[in-house]
């Protein structure tokens, strides 16, 4: 608050406290020293205030030039930091794009690799089973011709060595009655008659 504003606050408090004339309620009586004191004091200070108050007039157009210069000075550099952000979120979606085309190619060949790795594993395995059975097999053939080979030797020698133990059998027989022969030729000769 400006001191005229107090100085007329104080004249109208001044005015309030003032006692009415007698039979007369719109008159008062006023102390006329005080009265010219307050008045003095608010014809002193108004051309003060009037002149503040020019001044702050005349420097209004430079302080909303000022103001207005500001403003656009922030909102060209506000404009200026949007651009860049726009560019920059441009460049990051096609950095993003450009990955994503990159990953999709790289997704791609890493496939093809497993696949024809899993073709030429899977050509190899088969080759190695077949070269295992072929190897299986000729192993079962010599397998079997040895057996063929030992039943037959052992067929032979079975058959030989029966007719030797019965040649053997019969010589003994030969040789000594049937009364002192040993219990063994009398079992073997019977079973060999069997």
């Amino acid at each position: 608050m400006s001191r005229i504003e107090q100085l007329i606050d104080e004249i109208e408090a001044y005015i309030d406290s003032c006692k009415s004339q007698a039979f007369n309620s719109r008159k008062i009586i006023v102390d006329k020293d005080e009265m010219d004191d307050l008045l003095a004091e608010l014809r002193h200070r108004t051309p003060e205030e009037i002149k503040r108050y020019q001044k702050i007039i005349s420097n209004q157009e430079a302080i909303l030039s000022n103001a207005k210069g500001q403003a656009e000075a922030m909102l060209a550099e506000a404009t200026k930091q949007t651009n860049e952000l726009i560019n920059e979120h441009e460049i990051i979606q096609k950095a993003y794009a450009r990955a994503g085309e990159i990953i999709e190619q790289a997704n791609a060949q890493a496939q093809q690799i497993v696949d024809r790795a899993a073709e030429e594993a899977n050509g190899m395995r088969e080759g190695s089973i077949h070269y295992a059975d072929e190897m299986l097999r000729s192993l079962q053939t010599i397998i079997r011709h040895t057996m063929e080979n030992a039943e037959n030797k052992h067929s032979a020698m079975m058959a030989a060595l029966q007719s030797n133990y019965d040649v053997i059998t019969s010589n003994r027989q030969d040789l000594a009655p049937e009364e002192i022969m040993p219990e063994e030729i009398r079992e073997s000769a019977s079973t060999a008659q069997a």
